[in-house]
């Protein structure tokens, strides 16, 4: 790689030019977030559109210069990807059936995302649940589809409209989980059906609180194990590093000893 390309690929990797595109998306989501005010555009609209498409320049060079610098490599990253796709959105024209992604633009912000190791180490942890979360998401529909079933016998007949069919109960039963207004409903129940409580509660401890602990220590368990991985390659590094110091070491001990037999063996002048 030329000289002039490894300045440039130094400079786009230093920590100064990470800090002005974080600094930039900043702004930047300041100032998408001031295009929603009808005054505020009718006073500087002008200044927050120009503004906006120069951050949107910067970023397709930022962009530009690392694929011209990492080339396919680039695309090995997902997080590259996600980037291309935020800023490929945004440079679609923004008119017709495609107003709507002129909204989508405040995705840029997701930038901060891939920049930050410590979001971006949450994100991957969350990726990495998903799989334990899936089964956790499974329980979950089967235990809402029994409660649902029992509650359509039970509860139909009197309140039709909570759990007339199975699709009601399902939907009635979503709300209880999101613990809006579920005291109402059960004391709606109550009243035709006084042990309704015996439901209601065990159903909640079931779906919401044991559910939520499940998926807490599933990330949780993610997270540590991702924690674990960094340290055993940064122990692994460090290994290697302290291999080739000490191989660099024993090569000089061999050398100097080397000169120093030379230089006894020499005849005295």
């Amino acid at each position: 790689m030329p000289a002039h390309m490894d300045k440039i690929k130094t400079f786009v990797a230093s920590e100064t030019f990470t800090n002005f595109i974080m600094a930039l998306i900043i702004v930047n989501a300041v100032t998408l977030a001031l295009e929603t005010s009808t005054t505020l555009m009718d006073a500087a609209g002008t200044f927050l559109v120009v503004f906006d498409r120069i951050v949107l320049a910067i970023f397709v060079v930022e962009l530009s210069l690392k694929l011209a610098l990492y080339r396919w490599s680039f695309f090995r990253s997902g997080w590259n990807v996600f980037d291309a796709l935020v800023i490929g959105i945004a440079l679609v024209p923004a008119s017709g059936a495609l107003a709507v992604l002129r909204a989508l633009r405040v995705l840029r912000v997701l930038r901060l995302v891939s920049l930050l190791p410590q979001m971006r180490r949450v994100v991957e942890a969350l990726l990495n649940s998903l799989p334990g979360m899936g089964s956790i998401v499974l329980l979950m529909g089967v235990v809402v589809f029994v409660s649902a079933v029992i509650a359509t016998k039970l509860f139909g007949p009197m309140h039709p409209d909570a759990f007339g069919t199975l699709g009601d109960s399902l939907f009635t039963l979503f709300t209880v989980m999101t613990l809006e207004g579920w005291a109402d409903i059960a004391r709606d129940v109550a009243t035709t059906h006084p042990q309704a409580y015996l439901f209601f509660v065990p159903f909640i401890v079931i779906s919401v609180f044991a559910v939520l602990n499940l998926f807490i220590a599933v990330l949780t368990n993610s997270m540590q194990e991702m924690q674990e991985k960094e340290l055993a390659a940064e122990e692994a590094m460090g290994e290697r590093h302290e291999g080739a110091l000490m191989a660099e070491l024993g090569a000089l001990r061999e050398e100097v000893q080397r000169l120093r037999l030379a230089l006894e063996s020499r005849p005295p002048q």
